[in-house]
């Protein structure tokens, strides 16, 4: 080792779940706090543009530009899978949608963990606390007594994570709302109280117009204290990890690499894992903790046999259908000109709204594909465009796409090391698709989507399905189809989950310690045993409120 330094708290990524961690922990003046991040400073200004989401993804300076291992259930296709390379993480790059999911994820977690304090009830309070709703902000005409009073119970105000209503309205997606409800998915004015069941508008992160990531709520606020240290371009080469005198292990610290040289990091007071669902479980089995097997082919001295590392893996898998238009405005027709691309330049220059400020997905909706589901089990991403693939050019006719995840997925993948280290790229294997009950959601999501199009409320604008095609009937050739333009949404969790005492693939336990490691723990959304029915930006915030919280209490 080039040096040495010597910390309280090492926290390793400086993503959602690190910036909270490092702000809360800093609080106490006592705590010398080091935020490692591999990235670099988030300077670009695509990352504060909210539309520049389309040219953070996929840039290296933004991006660790990932890609899926051959994918069976997408006809062999590889995807691109995006994970934050900069200050805020993920959050730096994501699509801005506020969604904490539905009660009763959190509830199965409190089961699975055998820990009552995962369940809703007892998460709620770590949501308020970092939130900061423009409603209980903008003085909101719509909230009076009764509404008030529950609006209040499930929402926070002078938090730090701005919650905002979008800048923007498209006649197309209030036509597909009404077409919704005559479909039979109800509106509601809040996905967030615990029922996200309905069809609404889609609340971001997102303050004036500018997108809001945790380095600016939660980084940015505590830099200035003297206790907390930030790097950013260091590379976590391992954790040390050594004998416990207790029979087990002990995290101590880490191995940095820096371009000044190496580092070895020491932390009296423990090890935080942050990284992420992927860069997470690759830094533990980098470090001989991991599937036994695994780390012997690849020479790495086994440390502690842990299968459930990397294992788990789960992913919102979308499925993106596009219909042309006839008499909408949709960006299609706004953004394929240098002069519709200046005007709307111009509307955001001055008044940071317009097509610019947009999230990738304005209107959502939640719904049940069948009568076997008693709460929604699929969700709806809405936009007012339509192109061939993420980062292609936008289709040159009105048109608008209705992406559609199922909630829950039943298939689990894997990451696992290609080769020892964590400096190349580990093996992403989501599995999409692989089990009969997830095709048959797909199948049915599908269904749903031409039912909804069918509506008279979309009758005035003569949609018209491009993808996947009404030429296409046979359920072979349907789920064919749905191997051809499903994506990603960008959900990865699961790879480190918690679980509890006794079960071998649980790698945490309830309070998120490594088991079988002293000074070593996860917090991030690999430590989730099932995903969040939603986006899953905001539970990882509550999960690391939450653990902030016993990191504190336990000095």
């Amino acid at each position: 080792m080039d040096s040495a330094a010597h910390f309280d708290h090492i926290i390793i990524g400086a993503g959602t779940a690190g910036c909270l961690l490092a702000n809360r922990l800093s609080r106490d003046p006592a705590r010398r706090v080091l935020l490692i991040e591999a990235g670099g400073p988030d300077r670009s200004p695509w990352i504060h543009i909210p539309v520049g989401y389309l040219y953070c993804i996929g840039h290296p300076a933004t991006d660790w530009r990932f890609q899926t291992a051959a994918e069976p259930g997408l006809n062999g296709r590889r995807l691109r899978y995006p994970r934050g390379r900069t200050l805020g993480g993920c959050s730096s790059i994501n699509g801005m949608i506020y969604m904490r999911g539905q009660r009763e994820d959190y509830d199965g977690w409190a089961d699975a963990t055998g820990d009552d304090a995962w369940r809703w009830d007892n998460c709620l309070p770590h949501f308020i606390a970092h939130e900061d709703h423009w409603r209980l902000q903008a003085a909101d005409p719509g909230l009076t007594g009764a509404a008030l009073d529950g609006f209040l119970r499930a929402h926070g105000q002078d938090g730090e994570w701005k919650v905002s209503r979008q800048r923007l309205r498209w006649d197309i997606l209030d036509a597909y709302a009404q077409a919704c409800e005559q479909a039979g998915i109800a509106p509601t004015p809040d996905f967030n109280q615990g029922s996200n069941a309905g069809v609404g508008y889609f609340e971001v992160n997102q303050h004036r117009g500018w997108r809001w990531n945790t380095a600016k709520a939660f980084l940015r606020p505590a830099r200035h204290r003297r206790n907390l240290t930030v790097w950013t371009g260091a590379h976590v080469e391992s954790l040390i990890v050594a004998p416990d005198s207790g029979g087990g292990w002990h995290c101590s610290g880490v191995q940095v690499r820096q371009a000044q040289g190496r580092t070895a990091l020491t932390a009296a007071q423990g090890v935080i894992l942050s990284a992420g669902a992927v860069a997470t479980p690759q830094i533990l089995q980098a470090s001989g903790l991991g599937p036994g097997d695994l780390l012997q082919r690849l020479g790495i001295p086994v440390r502690q046999d842990m299968p459930g590392v990397g294992a788990n893996l789960q992913d919102h898998l979308q499925i993106r259908t596009v219909f042309g238009v006839s008499g909408a405005r949709t960006l299609n027709t706004l953004a394929n000109s240098w002069l519709g691309r200046a005007r709307i330049a111009l509307e955001y220059a001055l008044t940071r709204s317009g097509p610019m400020s947009m999230a990738p997905s304005q209107l959502g909706a939640f719904a049940c594909t069948s009568g076997a589901h008693v709460r929604p089990n699929v969700q709806f991403h809405v936009q007012p465009l339509s192109l061939d693939a993420f980062g292609e050019p936008l289709h040159r006719f009105p048109a608008i796409t209705a992406s559609v995840c199922n909630l829950r997925p039943t298939s689990r993948g894997h990451i696992r090391l290609r080769q020892p280290g964590t400096d190349h790229e580990p093996e992403i294997a989501p599995s999409y698709l692989a089990t009969g009950e997830d095709r048959q959601v797909a199948l049915e999501s599908l269904a749903l989507v031409r039912r909804i199009a069918a509506q008279p409320a979309l009758a005035p604008y003569a949609p018209r399905e491009i993808k996947p095609g009404t030429d296409l009937q046979d359920e072979a050739d349907l789920l064919r189809a749905i191997g051809d333009i499903a994506s990603t949404i960008f959900h990865p969790v699961g790879t480190a989950r918690m679980g509890r005492d006794g079960d071998p693939q649980a790698v945490l336990d309830s309070r998120l310690r490594v088991r079988g490691v002293r000074g070593l723990r996860v917090v991030d959304a690999s430590v989730m045993p099932t995903i969040t029915s939603g986006n899953t930006n905001s539970p990882v915030l509550m999960l690391a409120e939450k653990a902030a919280g016993w990191m504190l209490a336990e000095r």
